[in-house]
């Protein structure tokens, strides 16, 4: 146990160093939150509210050229630095998963511009994905892969994966990026792409937050389909039983390349019901011809169908909330979050999860969910990009899971931890290890770097070390779960 006079050591450093980072900023006139502020308490304000972090300060850049000089403060100061794209980080991570850091608040920074001769988009990185979907669209109808919540921001979301309604068709959201500007650990800019830079651009696109912070982005777009076709299926899942077996015929459905490339959908299930929702890349009765086969397997059949175009389709699963999002991002949630990406299950594990599933989670009547994303599957977009074109290591998985635990009041509950961690050792224990593995846009940050390293990054990881260790060997752009560099 440390003494007090070791605490009070410690407490007066980090004073100091406080002091010295707000006199580097200033005079190198970087724009800043007045801290206790009405722009610092919007900025520090996490989604995820029970993991609050006070920073060392906050950078609020108007120009490249401010972040390169915070980044040199920061380095000369001996302070890490968190790039903070839409704050929607399950962990708080853009504040830096711990106190002491240098924010760089990066969404005033939000401009989209679509070059009408490429197609391809110019995105700042503090755009939240409904400012870009709104902006693609507009600017000629256009589109890149992504997910539903329209403030999250699209860095950390297209820097680690980038998940959603459009991915068995188009993949992730990194899979249309090609290129970024990025500043460095040594404040320098580069450009990165498939051909300069291009382990950087490797490393980015999967494992991006660690390694600098982007400033631009550049996307390859598609044509947003004129129509699409969102529906649910309740499934009639109220056993142990039910669940193995539909989830089996399932399982066989997609082994058999029945699931067309433009279907899209996830089994969401919560405490009150389990039911598929999804969205078509195409019309009501295209739909109907391409779900029968597997509603017929699983007893079920449509429901609430809602044929519409590109931005219906995106409001239908968009929780109501403002698709135009910009600053200041207002949603918060007090929650314990886990994930899980796999291949097909055996027997053994089908049992054991739709065991925990119908039995404990059942039982538990807090705000609770699980969603089941069809990732993989013989016409997915996803394991058709090779496996070791980009850091994203679970291009070989089937499914992606997010496990999610919220106190809608209150504080979050000491067995909320348990709960999810048990669903979780359902599939890791009777699953072996490359049949697994997990995604850190659902990060969970009780787990340590060693161990959350490995499960987010795979076989991607040896090479994501010697990256690091040549691009930010300080270990300047750091988190409790970041990447460390090769020694």
């Amino acid at each position: 146990m440390k003494s007090w006079s070791a605490w009070a050591l410690a407490a007066l450093a980090t004073s100091a160093a406080g002091a010295a980072i707000d006199d580097c900023l200033a005079a190198a006139s970087v724009p800043v939150d007045a801290k206790g502020g009405n722009d610092w308490n919007a900025d520090v304000a996490p989604f995820n509210t029970r993991l609050q972090y006070t920073p060392a300060a906050i950078v609020v850049p108007k120009t490249i050229a401010d972040i390169q000089a915070a980044v040199k403060c920061a380095a000369a100061n001996k302070i890490k630095v968190s790039p903070k794209g839409g704050g929607h980080s399950y962990a708080s991570f853009g504040l830096g998963g711990e106190n002491g850091h240098l924010v760089i608040e990066l969404d005033r920074l939000n401009k989209v511009t679509v070059n009408s001769t490429t197609k391809v988009a110019t995105i700042q990185a503090g755009a939240r994905l409904g400012h870009v979907f709104t902006e693609l669209y507009k600017q000629g109808q256009r589109a890149i892969s992504h997910g539903t919540c329209p403030g999250v921001g699209l860095a950390g979301h297209s820097l680690h994966g980038g998940f959603g309604f459009s991915s068995h068709t188009h993949g992730l959201a990194l899979d249309w990026m090609v290129g970024a500007t990025v500043v460095l650990a040594n404040a320098t800019v580069v450009n990165c792409s498939a051909t300069e830079n291009a382990d950087l651009f490797w490393a980015l696109r999967g494992a991006g937050s660690s390694f600098g912070v982007v400033h631009t982005f550049y996307f390859n777009t598609f044509a947003a389909p004129p129509q699409t076709t969102a529906f649910q299926v309740n499934l009639p899942w109220s056993s142990a039983g039910d669940c193995a077996n539909g989830w089996s015929a399932l399982q066989d459905w997609l082994s058999a390349g029945s699931m067309p490339a433009e279907l899209n959908f996830r089994i969401f299930g919560s405490s009150y019901q389990t039911q598929i929702q999804g969205l078509y890349h195409g019309g009501q009765a295209a739909l109907q011809t391409a779900m029968q086969p597997l509603l017929g397997k699983l007893g079920a059949s449509l429901s609430q169908v809602q044929q519409t175009d590109w931005v219906g389709g995106f409001a239908a699963y968009d929780n109501g909330d403002t698709v135009d999002a910009s600053h200041p991002y207002n949603q918060h949630e007090n929650f314990f979050s886990k994930s899980m990406a796999t291949t097909a299950l055996p027997a053994r594990a089908l049992q054991a999860v739709c065991g925990y599933w119908m039995n404990q989670a059942r039982s538990n009547t807090r705000s609770w969910y699980i969603i089941i994303d069809m990732m993989g599957g013989k016409n997915a977009f996803i394991p058709s990009v090779a496996s070791n074109a980009t850091s994203f290591a679970h291009r070989d998985k089937l499914f992606l899971y997010e496990l999610y635990d919220r106190a809608i009041f209150g504080s979050f509950p000491s067995n909320g931890f348990s709960f999810l961690n048990g669903w979780a050792d359902s599939f890791t224990q009777n699953l072996a290890a490359n049949q697994w593995g997990m995604y850190i846009n659902y990060a969970d940050p009780t787990m340590n770097r060693t161990y959350a390293n490995q499960v987010y990054y795979g076989s991607s990881l040896p090479r994501l070390q010697q990256i690091k260790a040549a691009v930010d060997p300080t270990q300047v752009f750091d988190y409790p779960q970041a990447i460390a560099p090769a020694k």
